[in-house]
């Protein structure tokens, strides 16, 4: 098992090697196998590319995002201009459900609502903003509506484990309380439990889940 400091050591390396990511400009603090990350950036896809790059660490238990937006000059934008780029970028997404989505945007805070049938639908609206010039935040509260049965999300979820190359779904139980999917057991990885928490979001309705996996690499 790594220790706190060999942990902080890869996360540093990751950072360093992942192109998007000024790493000069972020701290890396361990404790436990939760990593935390802090300082600033020049953009919000640069704070999301970061949390990625330590998340995928062999050894992370959790990571904890304090890091900053600081926006470059060049990137600074108004509110109403910001607006406009966010619905643009919007109507031109096939994968969202445009006329289902609301944008609010104030002081450089874009903040998203709505209803969609899937949670990519709500993910991809937010890896939509996310990556536009002058946002320094985003707020995702667009909601999933449930349209399937307990036990018929609890059998797709169930499949779609053991249909995972990456996963030993003999580790992972699923259950479910309505909408929400409750994971429990062990993986091998923050990847791999990433992996089962896709899964478990992929199935249609599904409005939360909850995530007890328990990441025990060696």
């Amino acid at each position: 098992m790594k220790t706190d400091n060999e942990l902080q050591k890869d996360v540093m390396d990751e950072l360093k090697w992942e192109p998007r990511v000024k790493e000069t400009n972020i701290g890396v603090a361990v404790n436990d196998g939760v990593v935390t990350l802090s300082g600033y950036v020049d953009s919000y896809i640069e704070k999301v590319h970061a949390e990625r790059a330590a998340s995928r660490v062999l050894g992370v238990k959790a990571v904890v995002e304090e890091i900053k937006v600081k926006l470059l000059s060049s990137y600074e934008c108004s509110d109403e201009d910001l607006a406009q780029a966010a619905v643009r970028a919007l109507e031109w997404n096939n994968l969202i459900p445009k006329d289902r989505i609301k944008v609010l945007v104030q002081d450089g805070r874009v903040t998203l609502r709505g209803e969609v049938d899937w949670r990519y639908q709500k993910e991809e609206a937010e890896n939509t903003f996310c990556c536009l010039r002058g946002g320094s935040v985003v707020n995702n509260l667009i909601s999933v509506k449930p349209s399937l049965k307990p036990q018929d999300v609890k059998a797709k979820i169930e499949g779609a484990l053991q249909r995972n190359a990456v996963l030993d779904a003999r580790q992972i139980k699923v259950e479910t309380e309505g909408s929400k999917v409750i994971l429990s057991g062990t993986v091998r990885s923050w990847v791999e439990r990433e992996q089962a928490r896709w899964a478990a979001w992929a199935a249609p309705g599904v409005t939360q889940v909850e995530d007890n996996l328990i990441i025990s690499p060696y």
